[in-house]
C-alpha cells in the first residue's frame, strides 16, 4: 500500500528538497509538475534508444531467445533428455518439434519486429526508468520509507526475473511442445503463424513473471487486511488441485515431469501463507479478554 501512494506523496508534498541543485529549497506543486516532466522525458529517451538498438540487433533476439524453444535441439530439451538418461525416465525426451512459422501478412514480420524491439527495449531501459522514477519519488520519502521502498523494489524485481527465468526455460517449451504438436487428426497439418508463436511465448513469460509476484501481493493483501492466513490455509487444497491440472496439461504425462512445475508454483504458495502470517498483526490479549468476558 505505500508503494500506491508513494508518487502521490512525492508530487504533492510541499517540503521536499529539489535533488538536483542541491540547494535545500522547497519545492512548489509547479516545480515538481516540472521535475516530473524532466524524468518522463529521460525514461521515454532512454526507451527510444533501447528499442533501437534491440531492432539492430533483432536477429539475435528471435533466432537465439524467442525462437530458440521451438527447435527440438533447446537447451532444456537436451537437459531433459539427459535427467531422464540418467534417473530412467524416457518420457523425459520430448518427441522432435521442429515448429514452422509462417506470416500471413505482407507487413507481418516487419510489425512483429518493431513490436517485439519496442518490448525488449523497456525491458532493456527498465534499470534507467526504475532509477528515474525512484529518483522523483525519493525527496518525498522519509528514511524509515526509503528502506522499505528499496527492499520492496529489489524484492518484487528478484521474483519477476525468477519467474521469467523458470517461465522461458521450463513453461514455455512444455507449452510448445504441447500445443505444436497436439492434433485433432492426421488430416489436419499445423500451420502456426509468426505472431500466434510470439504471443504464446510472451503472454506464458510475462503471466508467471506475475505470478512470482504472488508473495507480494499476498503482503500488501494482508498489511490492510483483506486476507488472512487462515484464509490461505482453508483454500490451500483447491490451489494444490489447479497447480496441479496445469502441469498435467504442459508436461509429459509422467509424475516427474508434473512435479517439477508444481512444486516451485506451489512453493510460492505455502511461502505467501508464510508471509501473511508474519504481517497479520497479532490480536491483543486485552481485546481477547474482553471478548471472552462479553
Amino acid at each position: 500500500m505505500p508503494l500506491i501512494i508513494f508518487p502521490l506523496a512525492a508530487l504533492f508534498k510541499q517540503k521536499t528538497d529539489n535533488p538536483e541543485d542541491g540547494s535545500g529549497k522547497e519545492m512548489t506543486f509547479w516545480d515538481h509538475l516540472i521535475e516530473l516532466r524532466k524524468r518522463l522525458f529521460r525514461m521515454a529517451f532512454a526507451w527510444l534508444v533501447m528499442t533501437v538498438i534491440a531492432f539492430i540487433n533483432s536477429k539475435y533476439i528471435f533466432d537465439s531467445i524467442l525462437l530458440a524453444p521451438k527447435n527440438s535441439d533447446f537447451i532444456t530439451y537436451r537437459w531433459l533428455c539427459k535427467l531422464g538418461e540418467l534417473i530412467h525416465v524416457k518420457t523425459l525426451c520430448l518427441p522432435p518439434m521442429e515448429l514452422k512459422l509462417i506470416s500471413f501478412n505482407i507487413s507481418g514480420q516487419f510489425m512483429t519486429d518493431m513490436t517485439v524491439s519496442m518490448f525488449a527495449g523497456l525491458i532493456l531501459s527498465a534499470p534507467i526508468i526504475i532509477f528515474q522514477l525512484w529518483q522523483f519519488i525519493m525527496p518525498a520519502l522519509y528514511e524509515k520509507e526509503r528502506s522499505i521502498a528499496r527492499k520492496a523494489v529489489f524484492i518484487m524485481t528478484f521474483l519477476f526475473m525468477l519467474g521469467i527465468a523458470f517461465s522461458y526455460f521450463f513453461m514455455v517449451p512444455w507449452t510448445l511442445n504441447f500445443l505444436g504438436t497436439y492434433q485433432v487428426s492426421s488430416m489436419v497439418s499445423n500451420q502456426i503463424s509468426l505472431s500466434s508463436y510470439i504471443s504464446t511465448v510472451t503472454s506464458t513469460i510475462l503471466s508467471v513473471g506475475l505470478v512470482f509476484e504472488l508473495p507480494v501481493v499476498v503482503y500488501v493483501l494482508a498489511k490492510i487486511g483483506i486476507i488472512s492466513p487462515e484464509f490461505l490455509k482453508k483454500n490451500r487444497k483447491y490451489s494444490f488441485v489447479i497447480i496441479l491440472i496445469v502441469a498435467a496439461i504442459i508436461t509429459p504425462p509422467d509424475v516427474f515431469s508434473q512435479m517439477m512445475v508444481t512444486i516451485p508454483l506451489y512453493s510460492l504458495y505455502e511461502i505467501s501463507i508464510l508471509v501473511a502470517k508474519r504481517v497479520t498483526p497479532k490480536p491483543d490479549p486485552e481485546d481477547l479478554a474482553d471478548e471472552s468476558e462479553a
